[in-house]
């Protein structure tokens, strides 16, 4: 997250977390935090060795005890006061005077190089005039520019740690250890060693240490960090779990999946510091103003103390405007007005399951007219249920059909397969073994159960065969049916359903109160289309588009003005998804790397991307009251520091002018601090 800081002092103050190893490990990434730890602890300690140093200073300064009336001056003073203040400004003012040869050596100057040049120049007058040249030392306004501007960095890399705080929490999420299990033991191991096929023992209350599947026991798990999800999710042999979640009173085994660098964790890291560091145009813009407050800063100071010396000011005065006028147009504040932000945002997405992948996208979330659904697994639930079951024969009760039913179906994957033996388990239905297993080519399956010939069919089978409907048969238009013929005679069907889910009504209602047209895109037929577009108060829909097809329809709706956003799962949408204004993957959380699009949110629910919304929009205005505020003060600060009213009696000294800079930095950090996700 740089822009124009190059000394290391800013380099940690900016949040560079460019040293996180996260691919190894990402406790490596605790090295950036100890790093910035360091420096915070550096300036704090700079600043009270000065502060002791600056008190002795300012009673020896003759301007002083003019004010206070008095006369302590003897003829060692003065140079007891160069000694004092030799110390203050090369330990004090080391940070500056460092990253003004940074910055110097890199070309590319910046604020370290306009405070670095103000204590120079302030510095080198006094000592002139120690040693014989007339006129008023500078020393006590030296010292205390550097004690303020050391306590101004030390206030905002505090404020800059806690905007990347969020960071840190999630890599201190990965534990240190793993329970391995072997063949006669349990032994800890690092968990960077764990590698695929491994096995590992997670004890209750402990934190996951790798991606992977469970091979025995049962728990609940925490992933609330992960995912944003605030329920304790359950979890039982075969479901996937993800590295960093905390397990409860279940002890689990589970076998990796994935390394701890490949870790959905590891990459959910890597993602939130490159997007922290990745460049918006909003923030490339505030980095052209940075550069060019530089640039006007320096102009300005030495055009300042042109006018004042020729115009017949002192020497002195004309310095001390010149060094005021640098000190108060350093960039600082407009330089870290939209880092802070990104900081903070992409952090905070990233803990309530919205993964930035490019910030310009999560920026442009704010411009969105029109969002677009996928409907299966968005808007509804993504899992058949089944809803009804019929049979049409007195001898076969309801539990006979599904028996038979998901015999069939057990090797299937299907959704619909799927429902049918979720119900069998429901129901707690040993189900039988089949024989002579055959697909029949987008119609049903077909086998022979207990000796006898079952079919589960759809109703274009029937339709094929003329098998009429049963009489009284009825389903709604978001019911799917299949039916269920033993030795080709019709014995009853089963209907399932896939759910809208019961935060889609208030999603879609929120995006009204926004005017953000909603949009459903399905490949579902029409009817289904339609009652779910209905039911849930949409603004139109559009049914048994293909997956190459999603893509025109997007296009079409940019043509007549709307910027739209698209949600789909990630791989048959992905082309939809790269041409869209915003493109964002949903429910794809465990594949993140492999998108297209510039935001992923971790779970399926719709009222996510209405939060993804809102919360771009309160980004945005963040960074514009950043903006707004770090230039604001620079038009108004500029001229007084100059002395425009300096015949009204208002003079601001090169103290005052720190003062003024520091305060702007720390309300723009603390403006940063207040965001927070609705």
């Amino acid at each position: 997250m740089e822009h124009q800081h190059t000394s290391e002092t800013q380099t940690s103050t900016k949040m560079d977390h460019s040293k996180m190893d996260h691919g190894a490990n990402p406790h490596m990434g605790m090295e950036g935090h100890n790093h910035h730890t360091i420096m915070i602890a550096d300036f704090k300690k700079r600043f009270y060795v000065t502060l002791a140093l600056t008190v002795p200073i300012m009673l020896l300064s003759e301007m002083i005890q003019h004010f206070m009336g008095v006369n302590w001056q003897f003829p060692a003073s003065p140079y007891i006061l160069f000694a004092l203040s030799t110390i203050v400004f090369f330990y004090g003012g080391w940070p500056f005077l460092k990253g003004l040869v940074d910055e110097v050596k890199s070309k590319n100057p910046g604020m370290m190089f306009l405070i670095g040049f103000a204590i120079t120049v302030a510095y080198a007058y006094s000592v002139a005039i120690v040693f014989g040249l007339k006129g008023m030392d500078f020393f006590w306004e030296l010292a205390t520019l550097i004690l303020i501007m050391l306590l101004g960095h030390w206030i905002e890399m505090k404020s800059v740690a806690g905007a990347s705080k969020e960071l840190e929490l999630l890599v201190k999420l990965m534990p240190a250890d793993a329970h391995m299990v072997m063949p006669n033991m349990v032994h800890d191991v690092k968990t960077d060693t764990l590698k695929e096929n491994d096995i590992i023992l997670v004890k209750p209350g402990e934190k996951v240490a790798a991606d992977g599947i469970i091979l025995e026991g049962e728990s609940y798990l925490n992933e609330s960090m992960l995912t944003g999800e605030s329920k304790p999710v359950q979890k039982a042999k075969g479901e996937k779990v993800i590295a960093g979640s905390i397990n409860g009173n279940g002890s689990i085994k589970v076998t990796v999946s994935r390394a701890a660098k490949d870790s959905y964790l590891s990459q959910v890291i890597k993602l939130v510091d490159d997007a922290q560091k990745s460049k918006s145009n909003t923030q490339l813009l505030a980095d052209k103003a940075a550069k060019w407050l530089t640039i006007i800063a320096i102009v300005s100071g030495i055009a300042t103390f042109l006018f004042w010396y020729l115009t017949g000011q002192t020497l002195a005065f004309a310095m001390e405007r010149m060094v005021t006028v640098i000190v108060i147009c350093c960039p600082h504040a407009l330089g870290l007005a939209v880092p802070l932000v990104v900081a903070k945002s992409t952090a905070l997405s990233a803990k309530n399951g919205l993964l930035i992948k490019n910030r310009t996208a999560f920026e442009n979330a704010r411009k969105i007219t029109t969002i677009v659904f996928d409907k299966t697994g968005t808007l509804t639930v993504g899992k058949f249920e089944v809803s009804k079951i019929v049979s049409l024969n007195k001898d076969l009760n309801d539990n006979e059909i599904i028996r038979l039913a998901s015999a069939l179906e057990q090797k299937s994957e299907h959704p619909i397969a799927t429902g049918i033996l979720q119900k069998a388990k429901n129901l707690s239905i040993t189900i039988p073994t089949t024989e002579n297993f055959n697909a029949i080519t987008g119609k049903g399956v077909e086998a022979n159960v207990d000796g006898k010939k079952i079919l589960v069919v759809s109703p274009g089978y029937l339709k094929e065969k003329s098998i009429p409907l049963p009489e009284g048969f009825s389903s709604n238009d978001t019911e799917t049916v299949v039916f269920v013929l033993i030795n080709d005679q019709l014995t009853g069907y089963i209907a399932l359903s896939d759910q809208i889910r019961p935060e889609s009504v208030e999603a879609i209602k929120t995006l009204k109160e926004n005017n953000i047209k909603s949009i459903l895109l399905t490949g579902d037929n029409s009817k289904v289309a339609k009652s779910v577009s209905d039911t849930l108060g949409m603004d139109g829909f559009f049914a048994e588009v293909l997956p190459h097809q999603k893509l025109e329809k997007i296009k079409e709706m940019q043509t007549k003005g709307e910027f739209v956003a698209m949600t789909g799962d990630g791989v048959n949408d992905a082309p939809a998804l790269a041409i869209a204004d915003v493109g964002i993957a949903v429910g794809s959380g465990s594949d993140i790397a492999a998108e297209t699009a510039g935001i992923v949110l971790v779970n399926s629910n719709p009222k996510d991307i209405v939060s993804l919304i809102l919360f771009g929009k309160a980004t945005y205005r963040k960074m514009i009251q950043n903006l707004v505020w770090a230039t604001g003060y620079n038009v108004v600060a500029l001229p007084l520091a100059a002395g425009v009213l300096y015949n009204q009696g208002i003079v601001l000294s090169p103290a005052a002018g720190a003062v003024l800079m520091t305060v702007s930095t720390v309300v723009v950090a603390i403006n940063a601090s207040m965001l927070k996700v609705k």
